[in-house]
């Protein structure tokens, strides 16, 4: 049995750790070459142990780091042999993966000669294009195929070699293929620095010392959160919401909340079937959202690790919208659904934990793709997620303009987008008074303009457009969203919350997000 764990060794390990993942994440932003990972920072990095139990994560996206576990232990599941130099690519949603455009890549990490991996370092990062039906590569779907290039846990460099055929192959099935090469470059180099310093950690302080720190880690943050979860209230917690679908109908999303003694059971059972469309999700997504949600409510000085996710538990009946099945298109899951799963579950945390739980944020990215060919015939592909409105709290009022919960980007600055892409955005600000009202204010969305230079396919995947996202005690629901097209002509239509269309030049596409819900009655 090994010795207690040092407080301050303790202590020092968890910034080791952190550090490493964030070194990672600084290197990936720096070198990488589309703006939607350098500038509006749609990527994750995390360390794992020898045995692929997080250790520590980067402060970086909740949706990407909650399902980066099942991506470790699909690698593990699929590599019989490691060797130094192995770097593991994967995006199957069904093995592993998220959504097609979020690439994960999964090294080991050998310390000291060690004949198996000490750790792993791994990073996902949202590529702005990996081919399908349409620019973007999040599409209106009805099957996964649908939706780009598939890719199940396999190597793309083995023991430093890079498998150029796999490159190859990978770079002919998409639209951009110079950026995507830099982007895969740019997590692979990401990687040779969190192996070089977890090296460095080793060659300094021992083998044995960094992996036994690493596992104290992981049962300081278990006992914590446990002792957290002893505090509430024992019982069983309903909430449900809906989710629009492509068709104008809502799916309804079901949670039951079961906290028992020190721990916490989440059960989707009344959920809606997978849908034929796009906004399915696969259980580690799920899973994600009730770890974030269970992470807001014990406490953020607790570090981050598999220890803090042992006392949850997650089921979803097979087959259903949050626990879906191939051959079911994702795309719109890990982004939209993921939102939903948020609110239904912080919905059912109310009743444990009423002096915590906010008022629905705007519950939606608001996924924007943009492709087509540039005047010099070079082709493109955009994409964004824009913020809004943050639900109010019930101590103050909600944040505006703000990416929410499962989303944890920037903005893209309006100078990044028109140096690189035909378009201009000609309005972009708040969206004045569409916070719900309340005791405390929800914060208010966004309104986001951008005026076609080039004929371009223009994709939206959002939700919150036919029901603003709910309030709480009393606050009014916040304003739902609107996406609207003006024509070159003049004319202007209202559009779907979910829509692909090939537009003109000289079209401008008008988005207004949701603002997030108001708590508290107002004359309370």
């Amino acid at each position: 049995m090994s010795a207690p764990a040092d407080p301050i060794l303790l202590e020092l390990y968890r910034h080791r750790y952190e550090g490493v993942a964030e070194e990672m994440g600084a290197t990936l932003q720096r070198t990488s070459y589309s703006p939607n990972i350098k500038e509006r920072l749609d990527f994750s990095c995390a360390v794992f142990d020898g045995d692929g139990r997080m250790v520590a994560q980067a402060a970086h996206i909740p949706v990407h780091l909650g399902a980066m576990p099942a991506s470790v232990h699909a690698a593990l599941d699929a590599v019989d042999a490691w060797a130094p130099g192995d770097v593991v690519v994967l995006n199957d949603p069904y093995a592993g993966g998220t959504h097609l455009p979020d690439i994960t890549m999964i090294s080991p990490v050998f310390a000291n000669d060690t004949n198996a991996p000490t750790f792993f370092v791994a990073s996902r990062a949202h590529h702005a294009d990996v081919g399908g039906m349409t620019p973007g590569s999040l599409p209106l779907a009805t099957e996964l195929v649908q939706e780009g290039l598939v890719l199940p846990p396999v190597k793309l460099y083995a023991e430093g070699s890079r498998n150029d055929d796999l490159l190859r192959t990978i770079l002919r099935n998409v639209r951009t293929p110079d950026e995507r090469r830099g982007d895969l470059a740019a997590q692979r180099a990401a990687h040779a620095v969190g192996e070089r310093r977890l090296q460095d950690l080793a060659t300094t302080h021992g083998t044995d010392e960094l992996t036994e720190y690493a596992r104290h880690l992981q049962v300081y943050s278990e006992r914590r959160t446990r002792t957290a979860l002893a505090d509430w209230p024992d019982g069983t917690y309903t909430f449900e919401d809906t989710l629009e679908l492509e068709d104008d109908t809502a799916a309804t999303i079901r949670v039951t909340a079961t906290v028992a003694d020190d721990a916490v059971t989440f059960d989707f059972a009344g959920t809606d079937d997978a849908v034929d469309g796009a906004l399915n999700a696969v259980l580690p997504i799920t899973t994600s959202g009730c770890d974030y949600v269970v992470r807001c409510l014990v406490g953020a000085d607790i570090p981050v690790n598999a220890g803090c996710f042992a006392p949850i538990a997650v089921t979803a009946p097979q087959g259903c919208l949050v626990n879906a099945q191939p051959p079911h298109a994702v795309a719109g899951g890990n982004v939209e659904t993921s939102q939903r799963i948020v609110d239904v579950v912080f919905g059912a945390l109310a009743q444990v934990r009423p002096e915590q739980v906010p008022a629905a944020g705007q519950g939606t990215m608001n996924n924007l793709t943009i492709g087509g060919t540039r005047p010099d015939g070079t082709p493109f592909a955009y994409y964004e997620t824009i913020g809004g409105g943050m639900g109010a709290a019930p101590d103050g009022d909600g944040l505006g303009g703000v990416h929410v919960h499962m989303t944890n980007t920037l903005n893209t600055p309006v100078e990044a987008l028109e140096q690189t892409y035909p378009f201009r955005i000609t309005t972009y600000r708040l969206r004045t008074d569409s916070g719900g009202a309340g005791r405390h204010r929800g914060g208010d969305g966004l309104v986001r303009c951008y005026h076609l230079q080039v004929p371009a396919i223009v994709t939206m995947l959002s939700t919150r457009r036919a029901t603003g996202p709910y309030g709480r005690d009393g606050g009014a629901s916040g304003a739902s969203g609107r996406n609207r097209l003006v024509r070159p002509d003049g004319s202007e239509e209202t559009l779907p919350a979910h829509f692909s269309r090939r537009l003109p030049a000289g079209s401008q596409l008008r988005i207004e997000t949701p603002g997030g819900g108001g708590f508290g009655k107002a004359d309370a």
